[in-house]
């Protein structure tokens, strides 16, 4: 994973996260791609019902309004494997 990307990541994840934390949640990089950032939600995010595709939608138009090189925001589960 190239840090300057991990950093301008993190930088658009820092703005996302006070709302995740006020559910004890938050959002980490897992990899970064070619253009594709793969994120998982942990704490009380993880299973949260709330955490649909709305939210998602939220982080995927944050991340790829910020970003020029983002392609494609997936959301992984704790299971992923990289490949």
């Amino acid at each position: 994973m190239e840090e300057e990307k991990l950093r301008e990541v993190e930088a658009v994840l820092e703005k996302i996260r006070p709302a995740l934390k006020e559910h004890h949640g938050n959002l980490k990089v897992v990899d970064i791609r070619e253009g594709e950032i793969y994120l998982q939600f942990e704490g009380g995010c993880t299973d949260c019902p709330i955490v649909d595709a709305s939210v998602k939608d939220v982080v995927d138009i944050a991340i790829r309004g910020n970003i020029p090189w983002a392609q494609k925001v997936e959301i992984v589960t704790p299971k992923y494997q990289l490949r």
